[in-house]
C-alpha cells in the first residue's frame, strides 16, 4: 500500500509547488524482512547441509570405488581381552592363513568382508565379528569373544564352559574364574535351570565371590558350596532363585556375623520364606 503525505498545495495565491512523500513497504524495495540473527541461522543451516552432503558423497565414493591396490595391513581388535583370553589376535591370523582368507596381498576390491566375517565366526569362542576396509589399504577386524559364565565338570567326565546364551565352549586348558557345576548336570539341564543362577552371580559381586560350586543331585535339586565358612547350602529345586538368594543373603549378613561363620554345617533355603541352619 502506498501512503501519500501532502506537505503543501498550490492555489491561485501561492506559487509554491505541491510536495508528495511516498512510503514504500520494505518488500517492495527488495529489502529482506529477516532480521540479522535469523539470516545467520539460515546461513549456518545451509553450510551444515552442504557439509553433511559432502561427507555422504565422500563415504559412498570410498565404499564403492574400485580399488585395485593390494591390502597392506590387517588390524585385529579383541574386545573384553582383559576379562578372558579364549581367543587371541595370533589365533585369528592363523585361522585366516589356514583357510586362505588372510587379506594382506589381496586386491582391496576383491576382499569380501562378509566371507571374512563368516570364516572367523566359525570359531566357537567368537560371538560377533565386524570387518571394514579403512583408508591406507587396511582391513580392520573387530572380534567379540564369548565370555565364560559357568564351567561344567559333570559325572560324565565332560569339561566345558557355557556363556550367557548357553553356547558350549571346550575348556582346552583355559582357567576362568567362574563357578563350577558338578554332579548330574547335562547341557540341557544347565540351559534350562542354571543359566539364570549364573547371570545372577555375574551381575552381583556378592554372589560371584561367595558361590564356588553348584552341585546337581540325582533328584534335580541343587546344593551350593560357598567360599566363606564352607557351609553346604541346600537351594532345593532351581526355581524362585532371586527370593531364595535374597533370604540367604539376609542370613549371611544378619545372623552369621553374630553366631559365627562356622556355626552351621548346612543351611537350607529350599522352603519358601525359611532359612534353616543345621549344626
Amino acid at each position: 500500500m502506498f501512503a501519500a503525505h501532502h506537505r503543501g498545495t498550490t492555489n491561485a495565491h501561492s506559487a509554491l509547488p505541491i510536495h508528495n512523500t511516498y512510503c514504500f513497504p520494505r518488500s517492495y524495495l527488495g529489502l529482506s524482512t529477516y532480521s540479522a540473527p535469523a539470516m545467520r541461522t539460515l546461513l549456518k543451516l545451509i553450510l551444515l547441509f552442504l557439509a553433511v552432503a559432502y561427507l555422504i558423497f565422500a563415504t559412498v565414493t570410498f565404499l564403492w570405488r574400485k580399488d585395485d591396490t593390494p591390502c597392506r595391513t590387517v588390524s585385529i581388535v579383541i574386545a573384553d581381552s582383559a576379562q578372558a583370553t579364549l581367543i587371541t589376535r595370533d589365533a585369528v591370523e592363523k585361522m585366516l592363513h589356514k583357510s586362505g582368507h588372510y587379506p594382506v596381498g589381496q586386491s582391496m576390491k576383491d576382499i569380501n568382508l562378509l566371507d571374512l566375517e563368516q570364516q572367523i565366526k566359525k570359531n566357537p569362542y567368537i560371538s560377533e565379528v565386524l570387518c571394514v576396509k579403512t583408508p591406507g589399504n587396511c582391513v580392520r577386524i573387530h572380534v567379540s569373544q564369548r565370555l565364560p559364565l559357568l564351567r561344567i565338570m559333570n559325572e560324565k567326565g565332560e569339561d566345558y564352559y557355557v556363556d550367557n546364551k548357553g553356547v558350549r565352549m571346550l575348556a582346552k586348558g583355559y582357567e576362568a574364574d567362574v563357578a563350577i557345576i558338578t554332579g548330574q548336570a547335562d547341557e540341557l539341564y544347565v540351559r534350562r535351570h542354571l543359566l539364570q543362577l549364573g547371570m545372577i552371580m555375574h551381575d552381583d559381586e556378592f554372589w560371584n565371590s561367595q558361590i564356588e560350586q553348584i552341585n546337581v543331585l540325582p533328584n534335580g535339586n541343587v546344593d551350593l558350596v560357598m567360599r566363606v565358612g564352607k557351609p553346604l547350602v541346600h537351594l532345593g529345586t532351581p526355581d524362585k532363585l532371586n527370593r531364595k538368594l535374597r533370604n540367604l543373603r539376609a542370613f549371611y549378613e544378619k545372623v552369621l556375623p553374630k553366631v559365627g561363620w562356622h556355626k552351621y554345617r548346612e543351611i537350607s533355603v529350599a522352603y519358601e520364606n525359611q532359612v534353616i541352619g543345621i549344626k
